[in-house]
């Protein structure tokens, strides 16, 4: 199993410990790793490589978000960083309890990349036609991503799981 962390964050998998499909075929990624995740499955069956399983964990999706919102967060993310990242944290958890989870450090490149980033419906097709199984995690409280947008999109290539009362880390308590 190949895991893709999310937005400045490490090692935080282990919350995700009850949908992860741990087979050496499996690659998963959270939120921003969600990206990463499928751009490796990408890589790796254009390779000849195996990939059984694609699983996206609440998956950045901003696509449907305006040029104001992702002006916003780049500005913030600018002014300052540490708030910046403190209230984001905030954000994924709320409202329920912060687990630990370690921190890496970011940049205002990958904030771009994340919020501009625009899921590729042919190319998810495309790996899907080629026997992946593409799964996507969503929760109903997720104050981070645009939830209605993404099941919506999700739906038509994957088996979509919609948690009712999670938030962004997909916990219900």
């Amino acid at each position: 199993m190949k895991y893709f962390s999310g937005f400045s964050m490490t090692n935080e998998s282990y919350l995700f410990d009850k949908y992860i499909k741990t087979s050496p075929y499996s690659v998963c990624g959270f939120s921003y790793g969600a990206i990463k995740a499928f751009n490796y499955a990408k890589e790796q069956l254009k390779h000849g490589n195996r990939v059984d399983t694609l699983q996206l964990f609440s998956p950045a999706f901003f696509q449907t978000k305006d040029t104001k919102f992702k002006r916003l967060q780049v500005m913030s993310y600018k002014k300052n960083k540490i708030l910046y990242l403190q209230n984001f944290m905030n954000s994924c958890f709320c409202p329920y309890a912060k687990k630990i989870v370690e921190h890496r450090n970011t940049t205002i490149d990958e904030l771009e990349k994340l919020l501009n980033y625009n899921w590729d419906m042919s190319e998810l097709i495309k790996i899907k036609n080629m026997g992946v199984n593409i799964e996507v995690y969503l929760a109903q409280n997720d104050n981070i991503i645009d939830i209605d947008g993404a099941r919506e999109f999700f739906l038509e290539i994957s088996t979509v799981t919609y948690i009712k009362n999670a938030n962004h880390f997909l916990q219900t308590t």
